[in-house]
């Protein structure tokens, strides 16, 4: 019977980051992954490019990103954190770029592959060297527990032994690159809480059915209020677009975290506006400007220098002006219903699209159950977590990727150093 010193398992960003380390630090270590390929999410993030962290100088500020659960990744981010994850990867041979909103991306290259792929590459290449042996297609079926210890892991086909266990699952976003909530129970298992997963960074359905539309059209430079029973709680400035049964974008993906909480709480509306550069009183006067420039034009006619193309047959659906009447004869009342209505489209949620549009998940394992220095169940002394199965997300931008880092080197630090590196086959 083999038995290895550390077991990871999931073959994700989290997974690989904590075998690579384990076994630099001196472990036998064993990846175990359910799928024929690693990394299958990874090569999905920020759009194939793998925005891999964010570059905000204030370390206070970057936390504030994770809500009050911020909090729990401060001793993993002295270990390392966003500068420590930069540094790791421009060491082993991924060169990068950071763009607009600090986002940190592999740079680009007409001779290299996509950014998700060579991250990827990168942390096949860094196991490698620690000679970390992989085991693809290979389904855990359960954990058996002893004594407040993993005992044994059970695939599909056989019983594997180590002296650490590290769950890196992944949540329930995107299911099918693997990420099912294997994890939340086996850690249920062990005793763990696990905070509701719900899909996060994800479309908002509306019950609005007119936003079919502008579906597709892509709005810049906009402005999204989120209210509760009528009070403001956020706001985001940026892009977003509507869908066939709601919005998207951005700005949406990044409040949509916070929605099932506030549906918990009343009705949820987001009112967006069109025009955030201008007052209402400038509004004003550009609408009558544009009013005289086309008083010979019909009201739907006279709106082509306001608002782009696909985006007029919703504001007359939603105007009291019929399409057909003369901008002459459209009144001063009826202007200011529409400067109104471009800076108050007004939109009420009724839900968040599925697990299947989610880029990560909301909730998972309890925190005030694990360790932050060691990332170590504080019930089960030998079990350890490592990235998204964790109740940790923040926004788009590099900050969920970071998590994965951060939770893997930690948890891959604290489970490795016990021994000296055994030699091993490879698995591939």
């Amino acid at each position: 019977m083999e038995r290895f010193d550390v077991i990871v398992i999931g073959g994700g960003p989290a997974g690989l980051m904590a075998a690579g380390r384990a076994a630099e630090r001196g472990a036998r270590v064993l990846l175990v992954e359910k799928n024929a390929s690693l990394g299958e999410k990874l090569l999905l993030a920020g759009k194939r490019r793998c925005n891999i962290t964010n570059a905000e100088p204030d370390m206070d500020a970057f936390l504030s990103r994770y809500g009050e659960n911020g909090r729990f990744l401060i001793p993993g981010f002295d270990a390392f954190g966003p500068r420590e994850t930069v540094a790791f990867f421009n060491r082993n041979g991924v060169r990068t770029v950071v763009e607009r909103g600090n986002r940190v991306f592999p740079e680009r290259s007409p001779t290299a592959s996509g950014g998700g792929e060579r991250v990827l590459d990168c942390l096949l290449l860094y196991c490698k060297k620690g000679r970390v042996r992989i085991l693809r297609n290979s389904p855990v079926r359960a954990l058996r527990f002893k004594n407040s210890r993993v005992e044994r892991i059970v695939t599909a086909v056989e019983e594997l032994f180590a002296d650490r266990c590290i769950l890196a699952t992944g949540g329930k976003s995107y299911p099918k690159t693997g990420s099912e909530g294997d994890g939340y129970r086996f850690a249920a298992l062990a005793g763990h809480t696990i905070v509701e997963p719900v899909p996060a960074i994800v479309p908002v359905r509306t019950r609005e059915t007119w936003v079919k539309l502008a579906r597709n059209f892509n709005l810049r430079n906009v402005k999204l209020t989120a209210t509760v029973n009528g009070e403001k709680v956020d706001e985001r400035f940026g892009e977003m677009e509507f869908t066939n049964f709601g919005v998207s974008g951005p700005i949406v993906m990044d409040l949509s975290s916070s929605v099932s909480d506030w549906m918990k709480r009343g009705t949820v509306q987001l009112i967006l506006d069109l025009k955030p550069a201008l007052s209402v009183e400038k509004l004003e006067a550009r609408v009558e400007r544009d009013f005289e420039k086309y008083e010979d034009r019909e009201f739907g006619r006279a709106l082509v220098d306001l608002l782009p193309a696909s985006l007029i047959p919703m504001i007359l659906e939603l105007s009291d002006v019929p399409a057909d009447k003369g901008v002459k004869w459209v009144s001063p009342e009826e202007r200011r219903d529409l400067v109104g209505l471009l800076k108050n489209v007004v939109l009420t949620v009724n839900g968040l699209w599925s697990f299947n549009h989610a880029v990560v998940t909301k909730g998972g394992v309890r925190l005030d159950e694990v360790d932050p220095a060691t990332l170590r169940s504080r019930l089960c002394e030998n079990l350890y977590f490592a990235g998204e199965i964790l109740d940790l997300n923040g926004p788009t931008g590099g900050f969920n990727l970071q998590v994965c880092w951060t939770t893997g080197f930690v948890a891959g630090s604290s489970t490795g150093g016990f021994s000296v590196v055994h030699s091993s086959t490879l698995i591939e």
